[in-house]
């Protein structure tokens, strides 16, 4: 089993900047990448950003250049941290682990960017 929590979401201003963390626990060396997804109201859940244990990152082209992921292996944490927000950035934002016992999500975050 994997845990996942997330922390950071809130309340910015367009323009503004928050960082996401996911922290994971319980099997942690079963996981193969985690990322995080987004779901806005009456919208599907989407891939917002997803890192590898290796190097490698892959983007949502709508979040390409504002948002970096990253991880520290030492703190079993990923982080989001996300620039230049836009009100459409607006969602619950979901961390997600790939492991080899299957997916794993955390309980969701809320970001709120208002105009």
């Amino acid at each position: 089993q994997v845990q996942l929590v997330e922390s950071g979401g809130g309340l910015v201003q367009a323009g503004g900047s928050l960082r996401l963390s996911c922290a994971a626990s319980g099997s942690t060396f079963s996981i193969n990448a985690i990322g995080w997804y987004r779901q806005a109201p009456g919208k599907q859940r989407e891939l917002v950003a997803f890192i590898s244990f290796g190097t490698n990152t892959n983007y949502a082209d709508s979040v390409k250049g504002r948002f970096t992921i990253s991880r520290d292996n030492a703190k079993n944490t990923v982080y989001l941290q996300m620039n230049s927000l836009k009100p459409e950035d607006t969602a619950v934002y979901y961390c997600n682990a790939r492991s080899v016992f299957g997916p794993y999500w955390g309980q969701g975050t809320q970001v709120t960017v208002s105009s």
